[in-house]
């Protein structure tokens, strides 16, 4: 039942960070462009990239910073002036302070009739739209200062957003605000696509994200590794092909999943549904007795057995291919009893929840290969012994720092949740705030282990759930609104996702 080992990276965007781009660019006028001609692409993809969004706009504000991120905004308001457009030019540094391609652009912006002015704190936008060309992805520290003031009134305006390149004060590494940051409307980015774009704070800050190569072939550099790669609905179907007519349940495995501690079988029986849901041949789930009722109600098909204890799970755990601990645990005598199980056995394991504070506190030193943490940030934070703002702070290398320490696969929730494991470093770019609701958790549990049961390897399956996971929320927030989606309403979704199908009559087309 198990697939080949690498993942198909025809579905998965290259991500770079800040420093491996600029490499990309260096070499790119080594081979014989030069800077300005390259600066006068990436406006130029820019000035494309607005009127594609925006085509009836007659009227710009565009905020140039000093470097070359600023050079762009110079060179794109030449572009918007010579096809009639009313440009407002604000500096941030003086024109006779400006050097190399950026007073080139500069110089071109003028020479093409564009007037410039000063930044104040008083000045008005007076643009239809805005353009946000202070700071590239060469910044580090906080923002301060006249570039501070500029960000706050760029987001008070209320007018539509263009960034060049990134959200100025944004980290392009990590997706964290430095101080303040840009809300854009629409970002468009050059040459590489950029990791921070695209987990933490940056969802919130980015707006539509529109990737321009400008001709330049990031694989070719093999030498330059992606510092990770960004998941696409495609992988569904690419890993997830057509049953064989002739399949039977023994061939999609045997899930078992442990929580449910007496007073929290909700959870359990989330995670106990979606595994059913997205394709598991056999699902059973051992929880507190009192719960076994609800579950019968709730889910027939799923095999309930009442745990007074972990001394009740006889051979069950032997006869799983893959163990789900954590959804409704807790922390006490039976959830303990249940985890100690789990970790007893060889078989592959999805670690959640109360699993993962007992592993940071009662079960601490623990590592495998063969399981997946799915922690949130506060979770994460525990299981790191840092705060949550640390995680938040760099949410790519906590992920990559969990999975260091304690093998397998990790997933670090959150906008733009990450998979770090033994491939590296993988960005889901779904989901939406309605996740934001209790039972999530568990529902992405549920699918983890239905996927490992019908033999994906851990790293594949993993990422296919997360994306899975993500885009079933986001099915389910286009059909009723993000308030009020619940974790209950992902498992048909998700099962929808995982069956495509070709034809309506075309019964072999479903996956």
């Amino acid at each position: 039942m198990s697939r080949e080992a690498n993942l198909p990276e025809t579905y998965c965007r290259p991500l770079y960070r800040a420093d491996q781009v600029r490499e990309l660019d260096k070499r790119t006028i080594a081979a014989g462009i030069e800077g300005f001609a390259l600066m006068q692409r990436a406006a130029a993809a820019a000035w494309q990239s607005l009127k594609a969004r925006w085509p009836e706009i007659r009227s710009l504000s565009v905020l140039c910073g000093g470097g070359n991120n600023g050079g762009d905004g110079h060179v794109l308001a030449a572009l918007a002036a010579a096809e009639g457009l009313a440009v407002q030019r604000i500096l941030l540094k003086p024109l006779e302070e400006l050097s190399g391609d950026a007073r080139h652009a500069a110089d071109m912006a003028t020479a093409a009739g564009v007037g410039a002015e000063p930044w104040r704190s008083d000045i008005r936008l007076v643009g239809a739209l805005v353009v946000d060309a202070l700071l590239g992805t060469g910044l580090g520290g906080e923002v301060r200062g006249e570039a501070r003031e500029a960000i706050e009134a760029i987001n008070a305006s209320g007018l539509p957003i263009l960034s060049i390149d990134i959200p100025s004060g944004l980290h392009a590494d990590t997706g964290a605000v430095l101080g303040v940051a840009v809300k854009a409307t629409r970002t468009v980015t050059f040459i590489g696509d950029k990791l921070g774009l695209h987990t933490g704070a940056a969802p919130a800050r980015v707006g539509e994200v529109d990737f321009r190569a400008l001709g330049v072939d990031a694989d070719a550099e093999t030498d330059l590794v992606p510092a990770a790669r960004l998941l696409d609905a495609g992988m569904i179907a690419a890993w997830l092909p057509p049953r064989a007519r002739s399949a039977h349940k023994g061939d999609f495995g045997h899930a078992l999943v442990l929580g449910g501690a007496p007073g929290f079988g909700g959870a359990a029986l989330l995670a106990a549904e979606a595994c059913a849901r997205l394709g598991a041949g056999k699902v059973s789930l051992a929880t507190a007795p009192e719960h076994v009722t609800a579950s019968l109600v709730r889910r027939p098909e799923v095999m309930v057995h009442g745990m007074r204890g972990a001394g009740d799970l006889g051979e069950l755990p032997e006869q799983a291919d893959v163990l789900v601990v954590g959804p409704g645990l807790g922390q006490g005598s039976w959830g303990q009893g249940m985890l100690q199980a789990a970790l007893a056995t060889d078989k592959p394991l999805v670690v959640d929840a109360d699993a993962l504070n007992l592993l940071a506190t009662r079960f601490t030193g623990q590592r495998r290969e063969n399981w997946v943490l799915t922690p949130h940030p506060g979770e994460a934070a525990r299981l790191l012994d840092l705060s949550a703002g640390e995680i938040e702070s760099d949410r790519p290398a906590a992920a990559l720092a969990l999975q260091q320490r304690y093998g397998g696969v990790v997933v670090l929730k959150g906008a733009g949740s990450l998979v770090a494991g033994p491939e590296g470093l993988a960005v889901c770019p779904y989901g939406n705030p309605g996740m934001a609701s209790g039972g999530m958790g568990d529902a992405l549990s549920g699918i983890l282990g239905a996927l490992l049961a019908q033999g994906l390897l851990l790293e594949t399956a993993v990422r296919l759930g997360v994306l899975v996971h993500a885009l079933a929320a986001d099915i389910a927030a286009e059909q009723g609104g993000e308030r009020g989606l619940l974790a209950g309403d992902l498992a048909f979704c998700a099962r929808t996702l995982v069956n495509p199908t070709m034809g309506v009559d075309d019964a072999a087309a479903t996956r």
